[in-house]
């Protein structure tokens, strides 16, 4: 677990040993008139102090020069080689290269979903992501936080920064992300980085964490598309598990990890073919080869009708809502696209 850095002195040191050599190297050559690979050979022997004999004996400017070398290279190349080294034994070239690929992964998402805070809402967020197969970038602020995940999965795709930062935002390809979750334990933070997402992707999906009910409103304001307050879903939850204890379960087990092959999936009427848009839904559902079940629809006006009618028409602006296995799922997916 690494906070990572550019390493602009590093480079530097590199650089400041190149130039000593060509140097060294350009100097012999006009000076002594040295082929370049002799001047070259000149040049490593003095620096590194072996103390070989001379390719020729050197003139009097030559000598001037190549006192001049050798002090420089003590100074300077000595130095930079000792940083080069502590850069490599340290292990700091090992966190800059894995920096490296994480950032080229982070790059290659799309449709992907962010994660401001891995606190515990955070965490459990990703466990249900990763169980579903959905892949997320974490930012989080705080180091240590990230440190038992890490541990068990070093592959996490994740940055230590302020998700309050547009540039944050920008380098987890919010952009390209299909949803957003927000989950700071500070209100102000969240309202913050729900109204800086906004502005960066219009059509990206936000969920926020809130625990003053007084700022939900302010949470849609900003641009959230749903404000979570885990205390008042936590004591509901309790409630129902006495009320309603199978239903609360079996709605656990589908949304949990023990139910990844089970899903709960919605068709929008904006992506089935021409000709299944405006027709009955029992139409749409008879016949299909997966098996799922229609179990609710969304009307345009974002009502909800639990067991639809058959001869419910599928309009503009609606989803359909199915439920059924992993697979079945796909080939319903995979039929409605063929418009069978």
């Amino acid at each position: 677990m690494f906070r990572f850095h550019k390493p602009i002195s590093l480079l530097a040191w590199l650089l400041v040993i190149i130039l000593i050599i060509v140097a060294g190297v350009v100097g012999l050559m006009l000076i002594e008139g040295y082929r370049l690979l002799d001047a070259l050979y000149m040049v490593v022997i003095t620096i590194t102090t072996i103390g070989y004999h001379e390719v020729k004996p050197l003139s009097d400017a030559g000598t001037v020069f190549n006192i001049g070398l050798i002090l420089t290279s003590f100074t300077f190349f000595t130095y930079g080689l000792a940083r080069l080294t502590r850069y490599v034994v340290s292990g700091e070239m090992a966190a800059y290269f894995y920096k490296r690929n994480l950032m080229k992964a982070i790059d290659r998402l799309n449709g992907h979903v962010v994660i401001c805070g891995f606190g515990r809402n955070g965490q459990q967020a990703a466990r249900t992501l990763k169980a579903q197969k959905l892949p997320f970038v974490v930012i989080e602020k705080n180091e240590a936080a990230l440190g038992d995940w890490l541990e068990e999965d070093p592959d996490l795709l994740h940055f230590v920064d302020d998700a309050t930062d547009d540039h944050a935002l920008q380098k987890a390809a919010i952009g390209r992300a299909r949803a957003l979750l927000v989950t700071l334990p500070a209100d102000a933070d969240n309202v913050f980085i729900v109204l800086s997402a906004r502005s960066l992707n219009a059509h990206l999906q936000i969920v926020s964490r809130a625990s003053n009910p007084a700022s939900s409103s302010k949470l849609y304001k900003a641009g959230a598309s749903n404000v979570v307050m885990p205390d008042v879903i936590g004591g509901t939850h309790m409630a129902t598990l006495v009320s309603k204890p199978d239903v609360l379960e079996f709605i656990d087990f589908l949304s949990g990890e023990d139910g990844e092959g089970i899903h709960i999936e919605s068709l929008a009427y904006e992506k089935l073919p021409l000709n299944m848009r405006d027709r009955p839904l029992g139409e749409i559902m008879v016949g299909q080869p997966a098996q799922v079940n229609c179990i609710g629809i969304k009307d345009a006006r974002g009502r909800f009708v639990i067991n639809p009618p058959a001869e419910t028409l599928v309009t503009a602006g609606m989803k359909v809502i199915v439920l059924g296995g992993r697979e079945q799922i796909a080939r319903m997916k995979a039929h409605v696209a063929k418009g069978i």
